[in-house]
């Protein structure tokens, strides 16, 4: 099977849960809450990169889990984990923000005003998502986290598939200058979150690869082509999707998965 025929299948595979084709232009734009960014210098095309090391990752604090356990609209959803654990992680817990891209995936909104996540569609993205991932090459799948409750289980994501991974900050011309000796030519990026990605995922856009996104309540998904949605701030929330996300590549794959929820928590 050549390189276009794998892309091909993996695209008809999640046909009916692939979203729009990115458009034209720069990365996501920033929503009001987000970090403010040093700025950086510009890469080989002279667009200024966003600084992907948030001032205030640091301070990022987990959502614990909540007594209410209203998470989804298919009670009967045969899930992968129980609903009980995607609860206690807080993948479904969004922002107090919601655009309305990720409407569509939002179950019903608290009366702290925070936007609550249908898991039953953050279940079915994760399905998706492996079946496409699984139709390339694995060293050909790029991660890449900002974030820093994000790094740690992107890259034990990528160690588990094979995939390879760029944490942090992000350097302009990764994708797209090959005078550059960090250049690589990914077949499929996979995202943290598209704002603190951006540089990523408009780079991904600029070279034409397709970009899967874990996207929370109050992301844009105009450049994003297969949307995961989930609580994309918390440690153990990405923790277990990105968990998932490696268990069904494998699967799919015909490998036997033999990585542990603890494997993918980081001390942090």
């Amino acid at each position: 099977m050549t390189e276009n025929d794998a892309t091909q299948e993996g695209l008809d595979a999640a046909e009916e849960d692939i979203d729009e084709e990115p458009a034209e232009g720069a990365g996501p734009a920033a929503e009001e809450d987000v970090e403010p960014v040093d700025e950086q210098p510009a890469d080989a095309e002279g667009t200024p990169a966003a600084d992907a090391d948030n001032a205030d990752d640091d301070a990022e604090e987990d959502t614990g889990p909540t007594l209410d356990d209203d998470v989804m609209s298919d009670e009967e959803a045969d899930l992968l984990i129980p609903v009980e654990d995607y609860l206690g992680a807080g993948v479904h817990i969004g922002t107090q923000q919601k655009t309305e891209d990720m409407d569509r995936f939002i179950h019903r909104v608290r009366t702290d005003g925070l936007y609550v996540l249908d898991v039953s569609k953050t279940d079915g993205r994760i399905r998706t998502a492996a079946d496409f991932l699984a139709n390339y090459d694995p060293e050909q799948i790029l991660v890449t986290s900002s974030r820093q409750y994000g790094r740690f289980p992107a890259e034990k994501f990528a160690e588990a598939v094979g995939a390879r991974a760029r944490t942090g900050r992000f350097i302009p011309g990764t994708l797209t200058n090959p005078k550059y000796d960090g250049y690589i030519e990914p077949d499929v990026l996979v995202v943290t979150d598209p704002i603190g990605d951006a540089q990523a995922v408009k780079e991904a856009i600029t070279v034409g690869i397709p970009v899967i996104a874990m996207c929370d309540s109050n992301n844009q998904v105009s450049n994003v082509d297969l949307v995961v949605p989930t609580n994309n701030k918390g440690r153990k929330a990405l923790s277990v999707v990105y968990w998932l996300l490696a268990n069904e590549v494998l699967d799919r794959r015909g490998a036997e998965p033999s990585y542990s929820l603890e494997d993918f928590e980081s001390g942090v």
